[in-house]
């Protein structure tokens, strides 16, 4: 049985969890003081995902660059294609808060969206 210890970070009480794996499985999740808990440590053990928040450049505009983000979780181990991808990402102006800057980002079905509008000069 192999233990790994976590802090939950499904809602803003960051619970100590430990959870118990048996080959790769799950076994007990400990610790958890709301289901949300349970639910990432399981997932953080077995197949951990991500949020990608960067920037990209914006060519026209009254800001070199623009705030983004992938439009939910991809995989961890993919966080650095994705980042690598949006390094020759180049959008004109004017850009709008939810634009599509990178279609399925490096392979994830996942897309890459403007956080913030960025207006032409």
């Amino acid at each position: 049985m192999e233990k790994r210890e976590l802090i939950c970070i499904g809602c803003p009480m960051g619970c100590p969890l430990t959870v118990t794996l048996d080959g790769g499985a799950v076994v007990t999740v400990q610790g958890n003081t709301c289901p949300r808990g349970d639910a990432y440590a399981r997932r953080e053990v077995t197949a951990p995902t991500r949020i990608v928040t960067t920037t990209v450049r914006v060519t026209g505009g009254i800001l070199p660059a623009v705030s983004c983000k992938t439009r939910s979780d991809i995989p961890k181990e993919k966080i650095f294609d994705v980042v690598r991808a949006l390094k020759s990402v180049v959008v004109p102006a004017p850009v709008h808060i939810g634009q599509v800057l990178l279609p399925d980002a490096a392979g994830t079905g996942v897309d890459v969206v403007a956080t913030k509008d960025v207006a032409e000069v």
